[in-house]
């Protein structure tokens, strides 16, 4: 199987999720790791459909999942989030063994989420950000191609994602840093008063791995931990996880300006009834995995 975005914090857990059941994995990304086996350096917005296939093939893939993409500068969200899909799609298609392709899209699909509401697959999606936008489009890529039959395809809608190697764009991951980075004089942190659904990196992988084999194909399917958690909370937990006292770092409101607006919660049922799937990390075990890994 092939991991597309496989040095990411999503892509990570992946290979590390599919090891664990005895899989072999081509990882492909741009930059390979120090000491990393069975990889594949390649700008995959820049293949070649046709050197794609070839190159999948040749390594007898028969499951491709595109965690590939991140948070990318806005001048190159369009072509990781769908230049780079179209060209995954036709590759994919054009292979005569059918491989399984489990696309990672973003609850920053649907855009404004209700306060107190849980959001479902079937909800209408009106993205108000430039990356829920782009997000948007490279799923309904692949979806259209599954409908079409021209591909076996999934999609999951994940929520905020953290945990280990969480990523240094993200809110929690750039906090992160400048903990380990900052001495006196302490820090000020300003935080909006959102409340955001998120899901462990290994929670999130369990989830692909499942969605891997499950017999449902051109389907939405969010994961999530159907919590909406308080951003100061988490915040509060990974300063005291990094050893900080709670008078050390100061708070500061600050408005919701960021992918996802003040509240983001998940309806997580479908993944329960077509996967099997539940999260298992609690908070506490993730924070403290975004504190000692990554």
């Amino acid at each position: 199987m092939a991991v597309l975005g496989a040095t990411g914090c999503v892509g990570r857990a992946v290979c590390a999720a599919y090891a664990r059941h005895g899989a072999q994995v081509l990882q492909v990304g741009r930059t390979p790791p120090p000491g990393c086996r069975d990889f594949l350096a390649l700008d995959l917005a820049a293949t070649a459909p046709a050197e794609l296939t070839r190159i999948l093939a040749d390594a007898g893939v028969d499951t491709v999942v595109n965690a590939a993409g991140g948070w990318a500068r806005s001048e190159e969200l369009n072509r990781a989030h769908v230049e780079l899909v179209h060209r995954l799609v036709a590759a994919v298609g054009a292979m005569p063994s059918r491989p399984r392709l489990v696309h990672l899209g973003s609850v920053h699909e649907y855009g404004p989420i209700a306060e107190g509401t849980s959001v479902h697959e079937t909800a209408e999606v009106h993205p108000d950000s430039t990356y829920g936008r782009v997000k948007l489009a490279g799923s309904r890529i692949v979806l259209q191609a599954a409908q079409a039959g021209s591909v076996d395809a999934v999609v999951l809608r994940a929520v905020n994602v953290y945990g280990p190697y969480t990523n240094p764009a993200s809110f929690l991951g750039m906090l992160r840093d400048r903990l380990r980075q900052a001495g006196p004089p302490e820090l000020t942190v300003t935080v909006a008063p959102a409340r955001r659904d998120f899901v462990d990196a290994r929670d999130l992988a369990e989830a692909v791995v499942l969605a891997g084999r499950a017999p449902v194909t051109g389907q939405v399917i969010n994961i999530g931990r159907g919590v909406a958690e308080d951003i100061r909370k988490l915040v509060r937990m990974l300063l005291e996880t990094a050893g900080r006292r709670p008078d050390a770092v100061a708070l500061v409101d600050a408005p919701v300006t960021s992918n996802g607006g003040a509240w983001t919660r998940a309806d997580i049922g479908r993944a329960r009834r077509l996967l099997g799937w539940r999260p298992r990390a609690g908070v506490q075990e993730s924070i403290t995995a975004l504190w000692e890994q990554g």
